[in-house]
């Protein structure tokens, strides 16, 4: 009996420590689940705050929106209000609307330029000149501390925006009139937030009925402006009514497909030729010499009747027409010429209004700019001429493009061009791919070869950053047969036309095909000299003209009409609609 008792107690005792460590257990338990609890209940307050209480975000600075982006933080200077006018610098203005604004120190303007748009901003009279036309404003442009400041609450018209001062949040609003807007109807009162986060500021409120600018939707959440000129987040299931306010206003090219033009050179004691009865096949560009720039510096016209009987052919025929505008009939008097007229902003500003109204007065479709041999120090000058040609062409639906050689050359001949500014504003630039050995060179050599041409396309795609669409590859109709002496110096060189290369070489010359080249190559005796030519035919011009695809460029153009062999045509049309 006492045994089993003793026993009995043991298992007591037991059962109870068990117990003891069971609700230890249950305790640890509990308090975990309650942490938890008050950490989601934490959470929960935080989300609520934040989704409901937190201070809408106050401007300290005025804001700026550009197109639905703010830029404040990227403004170099601050932003001028002064009696309801509002001023950007000169720096800001060339960061977001025209990077090639600079003040013009000969007439102590503010030369600008945007699309279709040239301006001269004064800084001492309150009107502003626009393509031509002079219009009165409220404000100058100023100066303080050194800075440069334009009115450009005045210059809507000149960068094509609607502005919008919301003084009452300190945001200026600045919107491009051809960018597509969409704006919706608001559902219910809502926060705007900053993100799409769970937690994220609020920074404006809209109640139901406000109408907010899209911005973007990914069918979750809406990117939104408000009237307030924030910018935030919202539920994309809590707008209603969307309506196009604008669409895009993108530019139509005036060219469908590749580019396919050729120079129809004369010189300026000629008359136009006469096409009548001819056709091109696959052309859609035709370049007559119509403009040259004479001895005096004086823009000069060789249209006549002939002429404009050669826009008639060419407009019933389906070509545009883009006459060259050539800077010297004389090349040895180009290059002061040249420099004259580009290094006063009166006589440039001459230069364009004279080609402007032959462009309107022979119904053209554009300009080629074919400017050569100038003076490396006039580089800057030259691309000025271009950034103020352009807009005034593009205003009345021409076409600007721009004849440039390869970035390998000598000062007059290479580096007086600023290609990536050229390729910025024109329409095209214009790679006129030949002369590789040309007239001056002390060696023999080949006109275009293929090698070559692929190298300096690398420098202008890459280097120069010119778009590969609006890089068009000139390519020659000619080659150049060069006569050496015994001691293998060059005493000659003729250019020959590809419709004459057979005639020239002697019927049993051996052609060898050169890979790197992509041309053949004939070497001959005529006595004690020695004949060499870099054939140009068919082959060598398909080489060439591969570059177009292969680079995805704008097309080509053919240095000149008449030179060719008649099945020239046939292969650029089946090139080019690949």
């Amino acid at each position: 009996m006492g045994r089993g008792r003793r026993e009995l107690e043991k298992q007591t005792k037991k059962n109870t420590r068990m117990s003891a460590e069971e609700i230890a257990k249950k305790k640890k338990v509990m308090i975990r689940t309650g942490m938890t609890i008050l950490v989601l209940f934490v959470l929960f307050m935080i989300a609520m705050i934040a989704n409901n209480y937190i201070i809408l975000g106050k401007n300290k600075t005025t804001n700026l929106v550009i197109n639905n982006n703010n830029v404040t933080t990227d403004l170099r200077n601050d932003i001028i209000q002064e009696e309801g006018i509002i001023y950007l610098s000169e720096d800001d203005i060339a960061n977001f609307f025209d990077k090639h604004i600079y003040l013009e120190e000969e007439n102590n303007k503010i030369i600008t330029t945007y699309n279709k748009k040239i301006a001269e901003v004064s800084l001492e009279e309150n009107t502003i000149n626009i393509n031509g036309a002079d219009k009165t404003t409220s404000a100058h442009a100023i100066e303080k501390d050194g800075i440069l400041y334009i009115p450009i609450s005045e210059m809507t018209e000149v960068y094509d925006i609607e502005i919008e001062n919301l003084e009452d949040t300190k945001v200026i609003t600045m919107d491009s009139l051809d960018k597509e807007q969409k704006k919706a109807i608001v559902t219910s009162n809502l926060a705007v937030k900053s993100s799409t986060r769970f937690i994220s500021k609020t920074i404006d409120r809209i109640e139901k009925g406000d109408s907010v600018v899209i911005i973007s939707s990914n069918g979750k959440y809406a990117r939104i402006r408000t009237k307030n000129g924030k910018i935030g987040y919202i539920k994309a299931n809590k707008l209603a009514n969307e309506y196009l306010v604008r669409e895009d206003m993108a530019e139509e090219k005036q060219v469908e497909g590749k580019i396919n033009m050729t120079w129809d050179y004369y010189s300026e004691v000629a008359n136009a030729p006469d096409r009548t009865g001819t056709t091109i096949e696959g052309v859609n560009v035709v370049s007559p010499s119509f403009f040259y720039i004479d001895g005096n510096g004086i823009f000069r016209e060789n249209v006549g009747q002939s002429g404009k009987a050669y826009v008639n052919w060419a407009h019933e025929n389906g070509y545009k027409v883009w006459p060259m505008v050539s800077n010297a009939p004389a090349a040895n008097e180009s290059l002061e010429i040249t420099s004259e007229i580009m290094n006063s902003y009166e006589n440039r500003k001459q230069l364009i209004e004279s080609i402007v109204d032959a462009c309107v007065t022979y119904d053209l479709d554009g300009i080629n700019i074919d400017f050569e041999n100038m003076k490396q120090e006039d580089k800057d000058v030259y691309s000025r001429f271009i950034i103020e040609l352009t807009p005034r062409l593009n205003e009345i639906g021409m076409v600007v493009s721009v004849d440039v050689t390869a970035p390998d050359g000598g000062e007059t001949w290479s580096m007086c061009f600023d290609r990536n500014v050229i390729g910025d504003v024109a329409d095209y630039i214009i790679f006129m791919a030949y002369d590789q050995n040309g007239v001056s060179s002390t060696t023999a050599g080949t006109t275009a070869g293929y090698n070559w041409i692929e190298l300096n396309l690398v420098k202008f795609l890459q280097t120069e950053e010119i778009d590969a669409d609006k890089l068009i590859l000139g390519i020659p109709f000619y080659t150049r047969i060069w006569t050496e002496d015994v001691d293998g110096n060059v005493i000659r060189t003729t250019p020959v036309y590809m419709e004459d290369i057979n005639d020239i070489l002697p019927s049993n010359v051996q052609k060898q095909w050169d890979d790197d080249l992509k041309q053949y190559y004939v070497e001959y005796q005529d006595g004690n000299n020695t004949r060499k030519m870099w054939i140009e035919d068919v082959e060598s011009l398909k080489a060439k003209v591969s570059l177009v695809e292969k680079n995805n460029l704008a097309g080509v153009a053919s240095w000149q009409y008449g030179m060719e062999t008649e099945d020239v045509w046939t292969m650029l049309q089946e090139e080019l609609v690949r």
